[in-house]
């Protein structure tokens, strides 16, 4: 039995994981989709909001699991695993990047996804006044995360996404070779993906080699078109 740890996306919460997780403990696994602060049923306050905040959310879990996980990070989520990584790599036994940003060390999210040219999600955000938080263009939502998924599904989701803090997307990844690095890597890439192009997330693939590559024929959320092919993915590792 393994125990899987989930980490929702920008915007998002653990209820996104809502389908894949039946899934998972259906195989006889357990299965921890915590909220990051700020998002689903965590009512942290923006101003409170870190990148380190996050990371410590996902240390706590950690440390209060018996044995290694495998730790899943979707699309931002990528980074909170990353950092995760460099403090706990004896608490992980694989990472996955499920069309995630796998950032390395000094880089940040914005930094990134600013040279993405296949992406949607710079064009259509909606910043606040003070710059303190950012929300997706309505009318974009569906083109940008849910490209193929059910009009159910994007109506759900649409009623539970939460306002963005912008600073994890301004923070720093902070890794070493000798942490960070000894943790096994697979990416799990997204190629209708409309908020990180395949473009980017191949480049950042091959500049962080990952011990396998597994590709899906989906858009930015195969935890609503996919579940099946998603769980089978995971429960391959």
């Amino acid at each position: 039995m393994s125990t899987y740890v989930l980490v929702h996306g920008a915007w998002h919460g653990a209820w996104c994981w809502d389908k894949v997780i039946p899934l998972l403990e259906k195989e006889g696994h357990k299965v921890v989709a915590p909220d990051l602060p700020g998002h689903g049923s965590d009512k942290t306050p923006i101003p409170e909001i870190s990148l380190q905040a996050y990371v410590d959310r996902v240390c706590q879990i950690l440390d209060a699991q018996l044995d290694p996980v495998i730790l899943v990070g979707h699309s931002m989520g990528g980074v909170v695993i990353t950092q995760t990584a460099e403090y706990r790599p004896e608490k992980i036994k694989t990472l996955v990047y499920l069309t995630a940003f796998l950032l390395r060390n000094g880089e940040f999210l914005l930094q990134v996804a600013e040279g993405d040219t296949e992406a949607l999600v710079l064009p259509n955000l909606i910043m606040a006044e003070d710059q303190g938080y950012a929300m997706v263009r309505d009318e974009a939502i569906k083109e940008v995360f849910y490209g193929d998924c059910s009009d159910e599904d994007v109506a759900r989701a649409k009623s539970l996404l939460v306002p963005q803090a912008a600073a994890p997307f301004a923070t720093p990844v902070n890794t070493t070779e000798e942490n960070f690095g000894r943790v096994p890597r697979v990416y799990i890439s997204c190629l209708r993906d409309k908020a990180i192009g395949p473009s980017l997330q191949e480049k950042m693939y091959m500049a962080l080699p990952c011990e396998k590559i597994i590709s899906m024929d989906t858009s930015h959320s195969p935890f609503f078109s996919a579940p099946e092919e998603l769980a089978t993915h995971l429960l391959s590792l």
